[in-house]
């Protein structure tokens, strides 16, 4: 899944780059919508991140570009890798500023791990 969102100023940290956790909070959702669309029958919460690394800072009226694939479906749980690219203002090319991978888990009702289920077929 791709898609893209705007840096404004009420996404900025008290040096006027892009805050770390808001940035986080947007690969979380970002995850979150792609394994709930490919697994539309699913719960699921996240269990976890890879290891986070900043690699450059963000600036605001930066374009973020977020390419979130599939890595592993397991009984109870998926894991996307997310990768995180700036354009920023005026500069023609973007930049990579951040990868993770995320780990979701598929949970019943009551909260217990549940397997995972109803893959939607891929689209062309």
């Amino acid at each position: 899944m791709h898609t893209y969102t705007l840096v404004r100023p009420e996404h900025l940290n008290h040096f006027g780059y892009l805050f770390g956790g808001q940035l986080l909070r947007w690969v979380d959702e970002f995850a979150w919508l792609a394994a709930s669309r490919e697994f539309p029958r699913c719960r699921f919460v996240t269990r976890g991140m890879a290891e986070v690394e900043f690699r450059q800072q963000v600036v605001n009226g930066a374009i973020l570009e977020f390419d979130v694939r599939r890595e592993h479906v397991g009984t109870t749980s998926v894991r996307y890798a997310v990768e995180v690219r700036a354009q920023s203002p005026g500069v023609p090319e973007p930049t990579s500023v951040f990868f993770t991978r995320v780990a979701f888990v598929n949970v019943d009702t009551d909260g217990r791990k549940a397997p995972v289920k109803g893959r939607r077929p891929p689209t062309a």
